[in-house]
């Protein structure tokens, strides 16, 4: 078993109950155990600035599958949602991303773990943090103190 962090996020549609129902798809994963997930939070959107707010949380997962396994099964959730892929940043109904797997360090076209810029996102390390706050990433260090450099990102707590 292998314990993954997977992002969650959406901005359409009913948001929250979205993400909800995915956190069980994922612990329903064939061989998965969800050890935790974090509160749902309302963060604004990066990129693409006329759309929705995004409403986005983090859970850890003991998994069987390899990375690219694991990869392969979240698109398979985010395809039940209606994901389209359109342009970067866009609206979405959901997005799943794999931002670690074990110690798991991978560069490819298809996968890049760490997720490459997890350290860097409010909307990543604030709900992260919340169940992992000694969780150290890579090249890059503890998840609460790198949120802290976000203090700028604006993130709010709502369920």
């Amino acid at each position: 078993m292998t314990l993954a962090y997977i992002a969650l996020g959406a901005n359409l549609g009913d948001a929250e109950g979205t993400l909800r129902i995915a956190m069980g798809e994922l612990a329903a994963l064939p061989g998965a155990t969800l050890k935790a997930r974090s509160s749902l939070y309302r963060t604004a959107p990066i990129g693409l600035i006329n759309q929705p707010d995004f409403i986005n949380a983090v859970v850890a997962l003991d998994t069987p599958a390899s990375a690219h396994e694991l990869l392969g099964q979240l698109f398979e959730i985010e395809q039940r949602f209606g994901r389209q892929r359109s342009i970067p940043n866009a609206a979405r109904t959901l997005d799943l991303d794999l931002l670690l797997h074990g110690d798991e360090c991978s560069d490819t076209i298809a996968l890049t773990l760490p997720h490459p810029r997890m350290h860097e996102r409010a909307f990543v390390l604030a709900p992260l943090a919340e169940i992992a706050p000694a969780l150290v990433l890579p090249k890059h260090g503890n998840v609460s103190a790198l949120l802290a450099g976000c203090a700028d990102q604006s993130i709010e707590r709502i369920a």
